[in-house]
């Protein structure tokens, strides 16, 4: 399957910056956020936009680490509780964020967690971590959570690159216990158009978790809306919450698989 265009993921950070804006209008910035419950709307923003402005500095000066950015008002972020200077601050670091990506390039060398790699893998990165955090950010003020297919599609894909990636490097140990015989998972769209071939198995057979597009016989399978089963395997739906999900077969395993497969 292939990725979306590099002008693509531009305009995807571009365009859920400005939806996730929608939702801080007449927002009280200090709500809690139900699928980070940790953070309030305003911690959120902060969080998306320092990601924004750390990555556009590595792209940009080809940096050899990631430095956490300082996003306190004293060093000219915004005001915490102001949600209309927060939206600007917002928007302000994606525009910026995605003048460095299409300056860079897709072939450029720079840094990312998995070592140095093109500038390709955060144009991808960026735009699915804004799509998130924009569900994030619609959950927390109660407005229903939509993304185009092929974009959930490819950032489904991402997020088992990188959870397999990762387990491959020994940095997610706790995946090897839902590894073994049998342990095998199939997630199916059944809202998605056929030619997206929006169906997943992830497959725990082996010593490293593996995954690929595929209709196949599993473990348990798992059936629903596409934005839905993006939501659930990124740990913004609950299990138990999500009514229009249909689980078939080992549900024990799956509820092993969303517990650790986290970073």
């Amino acid at each position: 399957m292939s990725l979306l265009s590099h002008e693509r993921y531009c305009g995807e950070v571009i365009a859920e910056t400005e939806l996730l804006c929608t939702a801080l209008r007449d927002a009280d910035v200090s709500t809690p956020v139900p699928t980070c419950p940790d953070w309030t709307l305003a911690q959120l923003v902060l969080h998306l936009g320092g990601a924004h402005r750390a990555v556009e500095a590595v792209v940009r000066t080809r940096a050899t680490e990631f430095a956490v950015p300082d996003v306190s008002q004293e060093a000219g972020g915004p005001a915490p509780a102001d949600a209309a200077a927060l939206a600007a601050w917002l928007t302000e670091g994606a525009a910026t964020l995605v003048a460095a990506l299409r300056e860079a390039g897709p072939d450029a060398r720079v840094w990312t967690f998995g070592g140095e790699q093109p500038a390709a893998f955060w144009f991808r990165r960026m735009a699915h971590e804004t799509v998130i955090h924009r569900a994030d950010a619609f959950a927390a003020v109660g407005s229903p959570f939509a993304v185009a297919p092929e974009v959930a599609a490819d950032c489904l894909d991402e997020w088992l690159d990188i959870l397999a990636f990762l387990h491959r490097l020994g940095r997610l140990p706790e995946l090897s216990d839902v590894t073994g015989p049998d342990r095998t998972l199939h997630l199916h769209a059944t809202d998605a158009a056929p030619e997206l071939d929006a169906e997943w198995v992830i497959d725990g057979t082996q010593e490293h978790i593996a995954w690929r597009r595929a209709h196949e016989k599993a473990a348990v399978a798992v059936r629903g809306p596409l934005a839905d089963l993006l939501c659930l395997v990124y740990r913004r739906l609950p299990l138990k919450d999500a009514d229009r999900i249909e689980v078939v077969g080992d549900r024990e395993l799956l509820e092993a698989w969303l517990e650790r497969a986290k970073f």
